[in-house]
């Protein structure tokens, strides 16, 4: 007895293979168009270079001659893509370079530079430092490292041994006999972004050891503590640093004096202000850390936003933010927002664009968690930011800042311009936001708002749209169609107009095994050539995105929404856009293990690969070819109940829902195309909590012309999988159709 076998679009894992009786349970590498699967499109590697560090951003653009840039801003450089090539475009802390003498220190054997700088250098672990060009550098004496080793070369800083020495590491070894505060060099500054992770700041076992950041500024006691309430010159309210540079200077804060990471030698001091080289309002002993004595020149790091192990109770309370960017347009001018941080501006109609930097926009808020560009009114809007500008230590995250009309230089409402604030009630914190079709959306950690532009006198109305469906990182929502999608920490929300709780057949599967420490790496994006919004998120054990899910805003009902998931390690994706500038979407892949990137000496961030997504059938990566391994698992099917009564039918009387044993000797496969072999696999079983086995002849390999499949398969139910795993394959499936036979009931 022939019968098809058909199943409802979309992946259910909120139930078991018995209960998702024709439905698909699992796949990777695959999507739903039309109600059937299908292997997904391939990727190429654009370029051949790998970037410095973690892609965050991505933004797509075209300047007044119609000419495409893509700006991907990773953890340590924003650069630019335009015609096959990568330009870093990053601005620099001292434009005009720092030039210093006596600076190079080398030891035979070994590949590490020490820089030794005249004052406090305010550096940190991970800075990537330029140096000039060769009219700028004096090459150190007794050493095999020459000017070139250096000029126009970008390094990052591999350890910070004091506040005016660092090390960097070169390609190779010194053979000299070393060389001992010798040469000189201009050097210019990167703005620091931050880490490549995003982890707990402290406990043992949930981050670093001790719990320190990866970025903090480090300094040492200008004179020795002794084990009392005093500081380190008798008065008992201050304490002597050789820099403060870094330190934050409001609020209380906190530094740790001694070994980072062991209870019996180290103490947390906190303090409330800086008074030049010295911190003020002091209390020993904080925190629960034992109060004792530290000898001049002790280590001396900031902790204000991290505790030792053994000091406090380990938790994840405190977590680091990964270094962010916020990338959008105004006209030809991108703008680029440092998470936490400053905005710059680059202008890509100046004459030799990619040759320039992007620069600080004047005026602008110094701190700030996102930034968006409000069109067609054209106001610079940032969120999360300074309620007075240039004051970092007055940065409010609930609270809106946004430019006059035209002007992204003037924040100060006037009379005259219709610059403006507003601060947002619900929630503790602004996550995110983005430009929908006639309003911006403004998330915060537990609410929705929406921003319209309504003109003078209040140039925008806000309105509390939604309340316990905050985002849950930064660009985990998009907008498409009118439509707002996003991830909530309790689930997968969508706003049309109303706030809307989306049902997904795959919630547990995804929020059973998240990262939710790492919530800022979560990135959502659209492909809009499929009708798809994605999330790429990491996993419980992950501190990188190594899952996504898919959701089909285009062929999903309200009956039955199509979602789907993908763990396939060849598509870990940390940014994504959509097709709308370069006519195929685009995204980045990190690369944690592999530091060989192309621009910086001594990298230790991992790299990103820039692809472009549904070209072909396979995928192209540091110019080799390699298969797209796609593979997609029915629930189980049985033998159900089929006699009509009182009616002519050939179909038997197969009765009970799973009673009998089925007996299958043919399938007949249905591909809608197929391009290559494709393996077809019948997995038996005869009770729930069996393990699924092949059936005893397959898996079948089913080419184009492929009638029939003749075989001998005997089970309580079956599930049916089709994959593919070589190149130059591509399938679309159809219906097949088995012919079953009752087997008995044993």
């Amino acid at each position: 007895m022939l019968q098809k076998i058909g199943f409802l679009p979309g992946f259910n894992k909120q139930v078991t293979s018995t209960g998702a009786e024709s439905q698909w349970t699992g796949g990777e590498n695959v999507r739903f168009r039309y109600g059937t699967p299908e292997k997904i499109g391939g990727w190429s590697q654009l370029g051949n270079s790998k970037l410095t560090g973690a892609t965050r951003a991505l933004h797509h653009m075209i300047n007044k001659d119609s000419i495409k840039f893509a700006a991907l801003g990773t953890n340590r450089i924003l650069y630019v893509y335009t015609g096959g090539v990568y330009y870093d475009i990053h601005p620099l802390v001292n434009p005009s370079g720092t030039a210093i003498t006596n600076c190079f220190s080398t030891v035979n054997g070994t590949p590490t530079v020490t820089m030794t700088f005249p004052t406090s250098h305010n550096l940190n672990q991970g800075d990537i430092i330029l140096f000039g060009d060769t009219s700028t550098i004096t090459a150190p004496t007794n050493s095999n490292y020459t000017v070139a080793d250096f000029a126009n070369k970008k390094f990052m800083v591999a350890t910070i041994p004091s506040t005016t020495t660092v090390t960097i590491t070169m390609p190779s070894n010194e053979t000299g006999s070393g060389a001992t505060t010798s040469g000189a060099c201009t050097y210019y500054q990167y703005y620091r972004v931050g880490p490549a992770e995003q982890v707990g700041a402290f406990g043992w076992g949930i981050s670093l050891w001790g719990g320190t950041n990866t970025t903090y500024v480090t300094t040492t006691l200008n004179g020795a503590l002794a084990d009392d309430t005093n500081g380190n010159n008798g008065s008992a309210t201050e304490i002597t640093l050789a820099s403060t540079a870094g330190l934050p200077t409001s609020g209380t804060n906190s530094i740790t004096v001694g070994t980072v990471g062991s209870a019996t030698a180290s103490e947390i001091i906190t303090y409330t202000g800086v008074s030049g080289n010295k911190i003020t309002g002091i209390t020993r002993g904080a925190g629960g850390s034992a109060r004792q004595a530290h000898l001049n020149g002790a280590t001396v790091s900031d902790s204000s936003s991290w505790t030792g192990w053994g000091t406090v109770a380990a938790n994840t309370d405190t977590v680091t933010d990964p270094g962010l960017w916020s990338l959008d347009n105004l006209g030809s001018t991108l703008i680029a927002l440092i998470h936490n941080g400053e905005c710059f501006q680059w202008d890509a109609d100046a004459a030799n664009a990619t040759a320039t930097r992007a620069t600080i926009i004047t005026g602008a808020p110094t701190a700030s968690r996102d930034m968006i560009v409000s069109t067609p009114d054209r106001h610079l809007v940032f969120f999360g930011t300074e309620t007075t500008i240039g004051d970092k230590s007055s940065q409010d995250d609930m609270f809106i800042r946004f430019s006059s009309q035209e002007d992204i230089n003037d924040y100060t409402p006037t009379a005259t311009n219709s610059a403006g604030t507003q601060r947002l009630a619900d929630g503790s914190r602004i996550m995110g936001s983005e430009l929908g079709r006639n309003a911006i959306y403004v998330w915060t950690d537990t609410a929705l708002f929406t921003m319209r532009f309504v003109g003078q006198p209040f140039t925008f109305a806000f309105e509390q749209v939604g309340t316990n469906c905050g985002l849950i990182g930064m660009n985990a929502a998009v907008e498409v169609d009118g439509a707002a999608y996003w991830m909530s920490e309790n689930g997968f929300f969508r706003y049309t107009g109303k706030l809307e709780s989306m049902d997904c057949l795959v919630e547990d599967y995804v929020y059973n095994d998240i990262n939710l420490i790492s919530n800022q790496l979560i990135y959502a994006g659209v492909n809009n050539l499929f009708g798809e919004v994605m999330w790429y998120y990491p996993t419980a054990n992950s501190n990188v995105n190594d899952r996504s899910v898919m959701y089909s805003y285009l062929d999903s009902t309200v009956k039955r929404p199509i979602w789907f998931t993908n763990a396939s390690s060849i598509f870990r994706r940390t940014t994504w856009q959509d097709s709308a500038v370069f006519g195929l979407p685009h995204a980045t892949e990190y690369d944690a293990g592999d530091d060989a990137s192309f621009d910086v000496t001594g990298n230790t961030d991992g790299v990103t690969y820039y692809y472009e997504h549904e070209t072909g059938v396979n995928y192209i990566k540091s110019g080799v070819t390699a298969a797209v391994p796609a593979n997609i698992t029915s629930g189980d099917y049985d033998i159900t109940q089929k006699v009509v009564r009182g009616a002519a039918t050939n179909l038997g009387d197969l009765r009970g829902d799973g009673e009998n044993i089925m007996r299958i000797s043919r399938v007949i496969p249905d591909f809608i195309s197929q391009q290559g072999d494709t393996v077809v696999q019948l997995d038996l079983r005869n009770y729930p909590n069996n393990a699924a086995a092949s059936s005893p002849l397959g898996p079948f390999t089913i080419t184009s012309s492929t009638d029939k499949i003749d075989t001998r398969a005997r089970a309580r139910s079956i599930a049916l999988t089709i994959s593919n795993t070589a190149v130059d394959t591509n399938w679309k499936l159809g219906t097949f159709r088995l012919d079953i036979h009752s087997g008995g009931r044993r």
